[in-house]
């Protein structure tokens, strides 16, 4: 059960198109993905509203955990995406 704490650092935050992208990464994955701002009030990160309701600014620190099937795989995917900005640039 791999798990970590991450900043969000694209400008914009987790918006609906930034939390699309991690539900459309997320999906690919078969195992549980949970996110959260506090490792003990993790949400489904797979679902779009939940994710835009963490209202995760920039700045934010998001705890992600990820288990079962492909779960190291699917947390170095997430990383990614967020460290990349979303693919939004900035």
């Amino acid at each position: 059960m791999p798990a970590l704490e991450i900043e969000i650092i694209n400008k914009l935050g987790l918006h609906a198109r930034a939390s699309a992208k991690f539900v459309g990464v997320a999906g690919q994955f078969p195992c549980e993905i949970l996110v959260g701002r506090d490792p003990e009030k993790m949400i489904n990160g797979k679902s779009i509203m939940a994710m835009m309701m963490l209202a995760a600014g920039q700045g934010t620190k998001i705890h992600l955990r990820t288990e079962g099937e492909q779960e190291q795989e699917a947390l170095d995917a997430l990383v990614g995406l967020i460290n990349n900005y979303f693919d939004e640039g900035e």
